[in-house]
């Protein structure tokens, strides 16, 4: 049997969330040492953290790869995991949130929301998980609470419903006035124990007004604290909270609060708002699934299967993560349903084959405790198994089914990699397969025009990570090519009537498909993705069979564009006529005429090359603007917005992802070491000249 400290009720899985430099590993190391885990508070600057293990990580100082811990406060067992916030590692977010039951957004409370935020936002919101927010730093000069808590309102659109007000301002927060119970909270030096008391006399007046704030706010939502609000004209300690923890959990709000965590101020209240207002593994929804081997018919949800948070279940696991160290190949897991153990047999239900669990894992960053066994609501590693991806299903033998595994993003960046010596280009192939294993936003190809190893993925920091993991861990001689972005191409103006007709007959059974196409652009502006395929054939003319093999055909041609062999997207494919022979006619043969029909009617068609565009956000000293606009100008960016926060510039731009390489170093140098910048692909944009 669980003990009570385990038992589901009292389990929260939650990921810390946030733009990179917004504090997220700080308030991680915060929460390791106020629950006990660590002893000593680890520093990003001094590379200490527990969380933040790998060589790159310290070097760099900033978080490259999500980490798990897990921890204990007030009886509950919290599974934590730290991810990145630079925008090239978008896609471990994605599948950390993919296993996660809530979250903490962090906040730089000088800052307010910043262009990582909002996206770690979308990406939780695709997932529905349930978030609380920490607004960080409001011992820094410029921090201004309700300036974050507005920016969260503008930028993210829930309801921000602060709980806290801070005492004392930048170099002098020193707590938070609880708002809820009506106390103060203060902390008299870093490491120090909290101090709870009452509200300090000049503060007692602004906390009532805003206690009435949040009480009507939350009124507004809910329909228990309505009520009381109405009959009473206020609404208890008691009801705040329960209403608190139903708007948290279906959306309609999200609980602000607030603290220094590098000063260690306002972390023990985070927890507490943690345990309170975040779903337990039994408070989300059953996790939903396919029989194995079935597919989902387009709109049909009869099929799927739910499983329970419940020990007793048929086991049912995703693993979102994989890690290979020198003491072996190590799986993380999220665990639905069921309970494993050591030396249990599971079954890889996308490589339909069966595995054996060798070791349990309770996962301490880069640290292992071994355990007996997991049950539902675990986040555990596993040792043995040899198939297992990000994205795998593992499960009972006797009740196969197939979870949905994380989304994985389109590569937009990629360079050519080859060893210097011939002799290690076999361990280098080796070492690449292994990447590609880890982080499947990773990809490995070879060019088959000029046989060079191209490896791609979100970005140029992300593809210099990878290169330096290589030449760290394998000891091998990496020579880089300059990076080069995902080109699309697109439809301007397209054809109607392209007529195709496929007859072969070359002794035995022949082929025939006739198929008439209309092809026009998916958006009213080039520059949108995206690829839809219909129908309008009537009479039977072309049987629904032959229909899906044609649209088989048509996402074939989409490989190679006409232009410069760019994959084409964009665009919309309609069947509008055709024909069959009673013999000669069949699925390949109209799977062929869709392909060589499309092909033509791109040849016939307008066409234009898409470059990838990312929206930039550079910070700089008012004194340096001019010549950072000068040098946006200079790389095609077309600026889309500009303001001034606490003393410092911040421009916002589109600009084509091919003229960012090297930008880092160039911004440095326009503003003396002073500047800094984030980029966040943003999608398409036509490439000038291109339109043919």
């Amino acid at each position: 049997m669980r003990t009570d400290l385990t038992s589901l009720t009292t389990v929260r899985n939650l990921g810390i969330l946030a733009h990179v430099d917004a504090g997220k590993t700080t308030v991680t190391e915060r929460i390791l040492y106020a629950t006990g885990t660590t002893h000593r508070r680890g520093e990003v600057h001094d590379g200490t953290t527990v969380t933040d293990f790998d060589p790159q990580e310290r070097d760099r100082g900033i978080t490259i790869f999500a980490a798990a811990v897990s921890c204990a406060w007030d009886g509950h067992r919290l599974n934590l995991i730290d991810t990145p916030g630079h925008v090239d590692f978008a896609d471990e977010v994605e599948r950390s949130l993919r296993v996660l039951d809530g979250a903490v957004a962090v906040f730089d409370a000088v800052a307010g929301v910043e262009p990582q935020s909002e996206s770690v936002w979308r990406q939780a919101d695709r997932h529905g998980v349930p978030r609380i927010a920490f607004v960080n730093k409001l011992d820094r000069a410029g921090a201004d609470l309700d300036a974050a808590v507005a920016s969260i309102r503008d930028r993210l659109h829930p309801a921000p419903l602060a709980v806290q007000l801070p005492i004392g301002s930048e170099d002098g927060f020193r707590g938070v006035v609880d708002l809820i119970r009506m106390r103060a909270l203060t902390w008299a030096e870093a490491g120090e124990a909290m101090v709870a008391g009452p509200v300090p006399d000049e503060l007692r007046e602004e906390a009532r007004r805003r206690r009435r704030m949040l009480e009507e706010a939350v009124a507004e939502r809910h329909t228990g604290a309505l009520e009381e609000f109405c009959t009473q004209s206020t609404v208890s300690s008691t009801t705040l909270v329960a209403a608190l923890r139903d708007l948290t959990r279906n959306g309609d709000g999200v609980v602000v609060l607030c603290g220094s965590a590098y000063r260690n101020r306002g972390i023990e209240p985070l927890l507490d708002a943690v345990v309170a207002y975040l779903p337990s593994p039994v408070d989300v929804p059953p996790v939903r699934g396919i029989p194995e081997g079935n597919g989902i018919p387009e709109g049909n949800d009869e099929v799927r299967e739910e499983r329970t948070a419940d020990p007793d279940a048929p086991f049912a696991a995703l693993a979102f993560k994989v890690n290979a160290t020198p003491t072996g190949r190590l799986t993380y897991l999220r665990v639905y349903s069921g309970t494993i153990e050591k030396g249990d047999i599971v079954r890889d239900a996308n490589a339909r084959r069966t595995e054996r669990i060798g070791r349990i894992l309770r996962v301490q960053a880069d640290r292992h405790a071994q355990l007996e066994r997991a049950v539902a609501g675990d986040i555990v590693a596993v040792v043995g198994l040899k198939s297992a991806r990000a994205g795998t299903t593992l499960c009972d033998p006797a009740a196969p089914i197939v979870l949905e595994p994380p989304g994985v993003a389109d590569p937009v960046v990629s360079v050519a990699v080859e060893a210097r010596r011939t002799a290690d280009s076999d361990r280098l192939a080796t070492a690449l397969a292994r990447l590609a294993e880890e982080d499947p936003s990773l990809v490995v190809r070879t060019d088959p025009e000029t046989g060079q190893t191209v490896l791609s993925g979100m970005g140029e920091l992300h593809l210099e990570v990878a290169v330096e993991k290589i030449r760290r861990a394998q000891g091998l001689d990496v020579g880089v090519g300059r990076p080069r972005v995902a080109y699309r191409e697109t439809v301007v103006r397209g054809v109607r009537g392209h007529v195709h007709r496929h007859v072969k007959q070359d002794g035995g059974a022949g082929q025939f498909a006739h198929v008439v196409l209309d092809v026009e652009p998916l958006h009213p502006e080039p520059g949108g993705t995206g690829f839809a395929f219909r129908s309008t054939v009537v009479g039977g003319r072309v049987p629904q069979e032959y229909v899906r093999a044609v649209e088989a055909g048509c996402r074939d041609a989409l490989a190679e564009g006409p232009l410069a062999g760019h994959p084409v997207t964009g665009l919309r494919v309609t069947l509008t006529d055709g024909s069959t022979h009673v013999k000669d006619s069949s699925e390949m043969a109209f799977r062929t005429a869709g392909r060589a029909a499309l092909l033509g009617a791109l040849r016939d068609s307008a066409m234009t090359v898409l470059e990838p565009v990312a929206e930039v956000t550079v910070t700089v000293p008012e004194d340096a603007v001019g010549g950072v606009l000068g040098d946006l100008a200079a790389r095609r960016g077309r600026v889309t917005g500009s303001a001034v926060r606490a003393g410092a510039a911040v421009v916002t731009a589109t600009v084509p992802l091919s003229e960012l390489f090297g930008y880092a170093t160039r911004l440095r140098g326009r503003s003396q070491g002073r500047g800094t910048f984030t980029a966040r692909p943003t999608g398409y944009a036509v490439a000038p000249g291109s339109i043919r």
